[in-house]
């Protein structure tokens, strides 16, 4: 063979293994980013869950035992996290001070500039409505609202009907309320105040889960919408909240004629602060929050490397709420309204000599899996509701400065 043949053979022989070189590195490439990918989480699956949040969620908080008292159970729900959530503002304080305003639609807002002078702003929308209220922050911290809380004045009482977190500096908000006072569309100001009152689990559910104005005023007036409940037992008739023959119960302290008597006397336009302040009503919401009040401080005292920052709540033995917050600070700021809320279920639902376990509780705490709705303002919040089957669970997260899970409810719908 020629020299020259030769060479030419060798030169071909050459290139076909770069080429086959080449080849092999570029598959190994290929392969490597696909596996990559495959182990890289969605960012939007990683959003929904706990991934880059500050503190913890129900996979890391714990159930303490139980403060029992009459046919109330509440479990309290333990964290060692805390996150920084002094950086956010709860409604009463804004309320109060001055830093939030609330009003009617159709006026005129006030908006101070950074050295104190009013400005004037117009409102959205011309003329007031039901369910919508305007609001505006004027103070230096976010302000963060719960679903059933109330505000009072305006043309009519209201309650907030979502979770979320007004920023800083916005524009007047439009903000979804329902109403919690029947009777009264006037009003001698325009204006809302802190009633530093959440409405009961009954109440709070048609706003915050069924979203229906409706259901709210029913609730309001009935006191419990739990199952056979409303259809009997707090009108007066025996029988078992559970309908559980079996399980003894005795009629509510707070019937639906005992409410009955509290709108007649003393709150003609069926206001729910009325109606739940009454002198009927308040002393034995009063006394029963006192004695748990007592109880839980006590359980809970001595705690060793974790703190209170939520509740489980049942009724004899049907476990039916939670709250927890991101926090103990924020917990305990909201704790007096929030355990007077439960006060009153509880006394719209008949006594029962069962209770709910332990292990009924940390079943309750589980994270709901199926359908998701989310909401969001881009860089303040994220609210997410998940149900299956008679549960929702409702999530806020703050997004700024990082992601926290400010606020966890989980409800067992009431029908």
């Amino acid at each position: 063979m020629r020299p020259s043949t030769m060479t030419q053979r060798a030169a071909s022989a050459f290139a076909a293994a770069a080429i086959l070189s080449a080849l092999a590195l570029f598959g190994s490439l290929v392969l490597t980013h696909a596996s990559s990918t495959a182990t890289t989480p969605d960012p939007l699956a990683a959003k929904s869950s706990t991934i880059g949040r500050m503190g913890a969620g129900p996979e890391n908080w714990r159930i303490g035992e139980p403060v029992r008292y009459e046919n109330l159970s509440i479990f309290p729900v333990l964290s060692k996290f805390e996150a920084d959530t002094g950086r956010f503002e709860t409604l009463d304080e804004g309320l109060a001070s001055g830093d939030v305003l609330v009003t009617e639609q159709g006026n005129e807002i006030l908006r101070r500039s950074r050295d104190g002078r009013p400005i004037p702003v117009p409102a959205y929308n011309s003329s007031a409505a039901v369910n919508q209220l305007v609001l505006i922050n004027r103070g230096k911290r976010p302000v963060l609202l719960l679903a059933g809380e109330v505000v009072s004045g305006g043309n009519q009482d209201r309650i907030v009907g979502k979770d979320r977190i007004v920023p800083i500096g916005g524009e007047p908000l439009p903000l979804d309320v329902f109403c919690v006072e029947h009777g009264r569309w006037t009003g001698e100001s325009t204006k809302f105040g802190a009633a530093n009152l959440m409405v009961h689990p009954s109440v709070r559910e048609k706003a915050a889960v069924e979203s229906d104005q409706a259901q709210v005023w029913d609730a309001v007036r009935i006191g419990t919408t739990a199952g056979a409940i409303a259809g009997g037992i707090a009108g007066g008739s025996s029988g078992s909240a559970n309908g559980d023959a079996g399980v003894a119960s005795a009629a509510p302290a707070l019937s639906r004629s005992a409410i009955a008597s509290a709108i007649d006397s003393g709150a003609p336009t069926q206001a729910y602060r009325k109606i739940y302040q009454s002198p009927q009503i308040a002393r034995s919401v009063e006394e029963f929050a006192g004695e748990v009040n007592r109880r839980f401080v006590r359980a809970t005292s001595g705690l060793k490397g974790e703190a209170v920052v939520g509740v489980v709540v049942a009724y004899g033995g049907e476990v039916a709420w939670s709250d927890a917050f991101a926090s103990p600070a924020l917990f305990h700021q909201y704790w007096p309204k929030l355990l007077r809320s439960y006060v009153v279920e509880a006394l719209a639902r008949p006594t029962s000599r069962d209770e709910a376990s332990l292990e009924d509780a940390h079943a309750f705490l589980e994270r709901a899996n199926g359908h998701v709705q989310e909401e969001s303002e881009p860089g303040v919040y994220v609210w997410r509701e998940r149900t299956q089957g008679p549960y929702s669970e409702i999530e806020l997260d703050a997004l700024a400065p990082e992601t926290v899970l400010l606020h966890w409810m989980k409800v067992l719908r009431t029908n």
